[in-house]
């Protein structure tokens, strides 16, 4: 049958697209960069467009805009981040010492009354707890690292990423044509629907968490620096920045700015209430003001096959497995979506041959 042949085609296509991939993971990190600032800033241009500007410099403006934007804050942000995240990775083991002596130590009088004899071994347990987490953590960051900068320089990335941003981003609508003319005639309807269906939910995800976690991420660095947190810069950027993954960005910053504040404040718990608020502050504007304002309801990924794209993609493919795992995770439920759709109007779910008529109620 047709559809059997156009099935195995697809199915061909997107194998070679992954193997591909995965053999020139090392290389297509600018390119893919690219594409993803392209993506980003269509809009953009296109708006430009409208206005009456020429697409070729519309499109020259926006990356030259861009690119001033990212070199300021680049400037700004770059020497206060690298010194307070050195700084920061210096002292950690420090302060899980701390952490840990002040839970289970010889202050920890309560927690001796109520355990017991049984402490040591809780004291050994946390202490292995720890040190395997610390070695999962920096083995992950590591593989991320060298799967994506394995054949690459930064310099590669930062020179070529623009260029193929630009060249995209100029013949963006000439591209979409010509993909668009490829589809099969017959189906090209319903291939449209499921395009535009993965367009509003990438878009929805990519653009409006983008900016949600430029927000909060701002908002979390100045408020923990102006309270006067130790290594309060790095920890409210890093939280904005790892929001985009549900639930863990905000328990990563609470669990970090909290232990710091435990350390550094304590026995002052109006500094560390005042640091855990800053979170629950956040978090209430996210929930109820950003996200549905900027991401909207009809993004359709659950947090549980988010985050599983991120590990599994960031696992495989490095620092471009990363970049492309929201976009996917976006588009392949898309996909499943559709073919449930398919499943339940087809006769393996109802049951009767194609064409056969309905029986209607039975009659008693």
């Amino acid at each position: 049958m047709m559809w059997h042949k156009q099935v195995t085609f697809w199915l061909s296509f997107l194998t070679a697209i992954v193997l591909i991939c995965w053999l020139l993971s090392g290389v297509l990190l600018p390119f893919v960069a690219g594409l993803a600032l392209a993506y980003f800033l269509n809009p953009v241009t296109t708006h430009l467009e409208r206005l009456g500007v020429n697409r070729l410099v519309a499109s020259l403006v926006t990356i030259a805009l861009t690119l001033l934007v990212g070199i300021l804050l680049l400037l700004l942000v770059v020497p206060i981040f690298g010194a307070q995240f050195s700084a920061f990775l210096e002292r950690l083991p420090e302060y899980i010492v701390k952490l840990q002596n002040m839970a289970t130590g010889e202050g920890a009088r309560w927690l001796k009354a109520a355990i017991g004899d049984r402490l040591p071994n809780i004291q050994q347990s946390l202490s292995q707890l720890v040190t395997q987490g610390a070695s999962y953590i920096l083995g992950f960051v590591q593989s991320i690292w060298t799967g994506g900068q394995a054949l690459i320089s930064l310099f590669s990335l930062v020179v070529i990423t623009p260029v193929v941003a630009f060249y995209l981003l100029n013949d963006w609508n000439d591209m979409v044509a010509k993909v668009d003319s490829w589809l099969p005639v017959k189906n090209r309807d319903k291939i449209r629907e499921i395009a535009r269906d993965m367009d509003r939910a990438i878009a929805g995800f990519v653009r409006g968490q983008s900016l949600v976690c430029l927000i909060l991420g701002a908002f979390y660095a100045m408020s923990l620096t102006l309270a006067g947190l130790n290594f309060g810069f790095v920890i409210g950027l890093v939280s904005g920045i790892i929001t985009f993954i549900p639930y863990v960005g905000s328990l990563t910053g609470l669990l970090l700015a909290g232990g710091v504040a435990i350390v550094q404040f304590f026995p002052d718990y109006t500094m560390i209430g005042l640091v855990i608020g800053i979170f629950v502050f956040g978090q209430f504007i996210e929930g109820y003001i950003l996200s549905p304002k900027l991401v909207g309801d009809s993004v359709g990924l659950h947090p549980v096959w988010l985050m599983f794209a991120l590990l599994a993609f960031g696992y495989l493919l490095g620092f471009l497995g990363l970049l492309l795992a929201v976009p996917l995770a976006a588009a392949v439920g898309v996909l499943v979506r559709f073919a449930i759709r398919q499943y339940l109007d087809s006769p393996l779910y109802t049951g009767e041959e194609e064409g056969e008529p309905d029986a209607g109620p039975e009659v008693r």
